[in-house]
């Protein structure tokens, strides 16, 4: 029954996705080529797209300015959300001032200021996308933070008084599942950051591509990127953030 079931809800899934492209190419019979070209001339486009050196190259770049950006902004908010837990009197500066703001503060801002501060290049698009992440890592952790068992907390501190060991021992195992929460939520929004940041400030990436495709009305080129990023963000999706959102359930349910 289990398997039917299973079956039944992927066959659903995949009936689904063909009528959509029925509807896609029934449309672009209807209306301009540079309005909605049809699946088949979309197809070919993606297979030239891998065919060609400098459109990979492109395509690496956005890679290199989320995976960069995610990073910076998880150590940066990841220090920032541990300040009021240790400095006791930053804690209404980071969740009451600071946090409130960077989260309120438009990636389309940031775009427009770090063209204002650095001019157009990778620094730009990378600064951009970190400072819109830097919060949903700092809420993550803050919140992760909030939820520590008090009594484990003061076991360890009658072992040790060093907060390294604290860190390291204690603080950090119990924030694994928030800690991934954070990148996991960092990767999806970073996609749509560095789009944005690569079209207005960059001179390099997936985003640039779109500009400069839709300059040429290339319509293809433009879905074949939407389509990139779609299977890129459901492959690390399915192969990488649900294997490990398993193994951490398991491991909370043993704990």
């Amino acid at each position: 029954m289990n398997f039917t079931a299973r079956y039944s809800k992927y066959r659903a899934a995949h009936l689904f996705t063909i009528l959509c492209v029925l509807i896609w190419a029934t449309y672009s019979f209807f209306v301009e080529a540079y309005l909605m070209p049809g699946p088949w001339p979309v197809f070919i486009r993606f297979i030239e797209f891998f065919s060609d050196f400098d459109l990979i190259v492109h395509m690496l770049w956005s890679f290199f300015h989320i995976l960069t950006a995610i990073c910076i902004a998880f150590v940066l908010g990841f220090v920032i959300a541990l300040l009021p837990f240790y400095v006791f009197v930053a804690k209404t500066a980071v969740d009451k001032r600071f946090t409130p703001f960077l989260n309120s503060f438009s990636g389309i801002g940031w775009t427009l200021l770090a063209v204002l501060w650095f001019g157009i290049n990778d620094f730009t698009v990378i600064f951009a996308i970190t400072m819109v992440l830097i919060p949903f890592t700092i809420i993550n952790i803050r919140e992760g933070l909030n939820q520590l068992d008090k009594e484990i907390i003061e076991m360890a501190n009658s072992f040790t008084k060093s907060k390294w060991k604290m860190l390291k021992l204690v603080i950090i195992p119990s924030l694994y599942s928030y800690l991934f929460a954070s990148i996991r939520i960092s990767f999806g929004v970073a996609w749509k950051v560095a789009l944005t940041a690569e079209l207005f400030g960059g001179n390099k990436g997936l985003g640039y591509l779109l500009n400069l495709a839709r300059q040429d009305f290339d319509t293809p080129l433009i879905l074949v990127v939407i389509l990139i990023i779609v299977i890129f963000v459901y492959t690390t999706e399915r192969f990488i953030f649900k294997p490990v959102e398993n193994t951490l359930a398991e491991q909370n349910a043993i704990s």
